[in-house]
C-alpha cells in the first residue's frame, strides 16, 4: 500500500502483509522513541500536545522532532500545529504552504520577539519531510480522512428519504403536516428568491467583506485568511459560523427574508437585546460541516443553502445516532472528530432504520424540528443560512429544557447566571406579552412543572415514612 501520509507512516492493517518489513518498522519505532515507546500513540500525541500552548513548548517540541525519524512523525504531525497556531495567534494568521506548521513558523516570524523561535520552528518544518516509515493507525487516519474523496453513496441525492415541499405549501400545511408533529421537511427552492442567491459567490463576498474578521472554531478571522484555510485538505476543516454577522456586514442581513414559515413565531425576540444567539452564517468547504448535536435550548431550526451542495442525516429525539454517546445530563457528547471518519464506521451501520437523510441543493431549506439530533457534511464549498426559534409547537420543551438551569447546557448566552436566568426572563417577557395564547401555554407549563414537583415531595415522604416505620438503623456502631 502507497502512503498517503507525507513522512511514509503506514496503519497498521499493513504489517500483515509483509513480517519481515513489519519487525522493522516496529522496532524503528522503539529505538527512535526511547523510553517513550510504552506509550500507546494516542497518548504520545496527547503528551506531545501539552506542548503546543507557548512558544517555549513549540520549540521543544521541534527539539524533539530533531532527536529520531520516529519521534519526528510525531512531533511534526500538523494537528499539533493547528492546535498551536489556533492557541498562539487566534484567527490572526495566514495560512502557508499547505501546512500548519509553515504557518506557525510564518505567524511567529511576523513577531519581531518571536524570530528566534520562528527559525527553529522553520527548521522543524524542513525536516518534516524526511521518510519516517513505521506503522501508526493514530498518525495515519488524519491524512487517510483528508485525502480520501467522498464515496458516491455519501452523496447520492436518490437516497433521500426526508419529505419534501415546494413554496406553493402553505403557512397553515407547514404547521399541521410537520411543525405539530415535530417532522423535518424539505422545501424545495424555499430560498430561490433571495438576493443572497445571486450575490453571494466566493469572489463578491471576497471584494466586499474579505477584511471583516467572522467567527471561525471560536476565534476572530478575516474572511480571506478564511478561505486561504479552507483551500487546504484538512480532516476537520475550520468552520466559520458566526452568530453576529448582520452587526458585522449589515448587508448580508437584508439579502435575506426569513421564510413565511418560521416568520410569525420567533418568541425568543420577546427577550430583545438579552435574547440568546439565534441566527449564523456558515462557509465552509467541501468536508467541513456540523458533527452530530441537538440544537440548543430545545429549539427548531431552518437552514437555508444559498449556493453548494450539504448532505444531512437526522434521527428522531428518541435514538441516539451510532457512534455517538452524550453524557448522562446531555451536556458533553462523544464522537468521531470528523464527519469523515463517522461517514466511513457508521453510514453503512444496518441499524437505521429511524434515519432521515437527504441533500440540499442550493435554494433549499430544511426545517430540523426541535430535538432532533443531525450532522451537515459540506459536499461542496458551501454557503449557508440557519436561524433558531421558538413557536406555539416547540414552546413547552423550550420552557422545560429552560427550567433546568444548566449553565451547561443552556446556550447562546455569555455564562455568569445569564444562562441559568434565561428561563425566568423568558418566561417574565411571555407573561408580559399579553398573548392569550402565550400565556395560556405558559399556565399550562406551570401546572405540569407544580405537579411534578408534588410528585416528588409526596415519593419522598412515603420513602421517609418507610424507612423509619422499618427495622433500617444505620450500623455506625458495628
Amino acid at each position: 500500500m502507497r502512503s498517503i501520509h507525507p513522512s511514509g507512516v503506514l496503519p497498521s492493517g499493513n504489517a500483515l502483509d509483509d513480517p519481515t518489513e513489519a519487525a522493522i518498522r516496529r522496532a524503528r519505532r522503539d529505538d527512535g522513541l526511547g523510553d517513550l515507546r510504552a506509550l500507546p500513540d494516542a497518548s504520545l500525541l496527547g503528551l506531545l500536545e501539552l506542548l503546543t500552548d507557548s512558544d517555549d513548548g513549540c520549540a521543544a517540541l521541534c527539539a524533539l522532532s530533531r532527536t529520531s525519524r520516529a519521534m519526528r512523525a510525531f512531533a511534526t504531525h500538523d494537528d499539533l500545529w493547528k492546535a498551536a497556531t489556533l492557541e498562539r495567534f487566534g484567527g490572526d494568521f495566514t495560512f502557508t504552504s499547505g501546512s500548519w506548521m509553515a504557518t506557525y513558523a510564518a505567524a511567529a516570524g511576523a513577531n519581531e520577539r518571536a524570530a528566534k523561535r520562528a527559525k527553529r520552528s522553520s527548521d522543524c518544518e524542513t525536516s518534516a519531510s524526511v521518510r519516517t516509515e513505521i506503522y501508526s493507525d493514530v498518525l495515519y487516519q488524519r491524512y487517510m480522512c483528508a485525502g480520501m474523496e467522498l464515496e458516491s453513496e455519501w452523496t447520492d441525492s436518490s437516497r433521500s428519504n426526508v419529505p419534501e415541499a415546494t413554496p406553493s405549501m402553505t403557512l397553515e400545511e407547514f404547521r399541521e403536516r410537520f411543525e405539530s408533529v415535530n417532522l423535518p421537511v424539505v422545501i424545495r427552492g424555499g430560498c430561490a428568491h433571495w438576493p443572497a442567491m445571486k450575490k453571494w459567490s466566493r469572489e463578491w463576498l471576497s471584494e466586499k467583506f474579505g477584511k471583516t474578521k467572522f467567527t471561525v472554531g471560536g476565534y476572530e478571522m478575516a474572511l480571506d485568511d478564511f478561505f486561504a484555510v479552507s483551500e487546504a485538505r484538512d480532516d476537520t476543516p475550520l468552520y466559520l459560523f458566526d452568530p453576529k454577522f448582520g452587526e458585522k456586514a449589515s448587508e448580508l442581513a437584508g439579502d435575506y427574508k426569513v421564510p413565511e414559515y418560521f416568520a410569525q413565531d420567533d418568541f425568543f425576540k420577546l427577550l430583545g437585546d438579552d435574547r440568546p444567539h439565534f441566527r449564523w452564517l456558515i462557509i465552509g468547504p467541501e468536508r467541513s460541516g456540523s458533527i452530530w448535536h441537538q440544537d440548543p435550548n430545545a429549539t427548531s431550526a431552518w437552514n437555508a443553502v444559498v449556493n453548494g451542495r450539504k448532505k444531512w442525516i437526522l434521527f428522531p429525539p428518541h435514538v441516539t445516532p451510532p457512534g455517538v454517546h452524550p453524557s448522562a445530563d446531555g451536556a458533553d457528547v462523544s464522537q468521531p472528530v470528523s464527519l469523515v471518519e463517522w461517514f466511513m464506521n457508521f453510514y453503512e451501520d444496518e441499524d437505521v432504520r429511524p434515519r432521515l437523510e437527504t441533500v440540499c441543493e442550493p435554494g433549499d431549506v430544511l426545517f430540523v424540528p426541535s430535538g432532533w439530533w443531525h450532522l451537515a457534511l459540506n459536499l461542496t464549498e458551501c454557503v449557508a443560512i440557519t436561524q433558531n426559534y421558538v413557536s406555539l409547537a416547540n414552546l413547552p420543551k423550550v420552557l422545560k429544557f429552560l427550567d433546568t438551569k444548566c449553565e451547561n447546557l443552556i446556550s447562546g448566552l455569555d455564562r455568569g447566571g445569564r444562562r441559568s436566568a434565561l428561563g425566568d426572563d423568558f418566561s417574565a417577557a411571555l407573561r408580559a406579552s399579553a398573548d392569550p395564547d402565550l400565556i395560556a401555554a405558559l399556565d399550562a407549563h406551570e401546572r405540569v412543572r407544580t405537579n411534578a414537583s408534588s410528585k416528588k415531595a409526596s415519593a419522598f415522604a412515603h420513602a421517609f415514612t418507610d424507612a423509619t416505620s422499618s427495622s433500617f438503623s444505620f450500623a455506625f456502631d458495628s
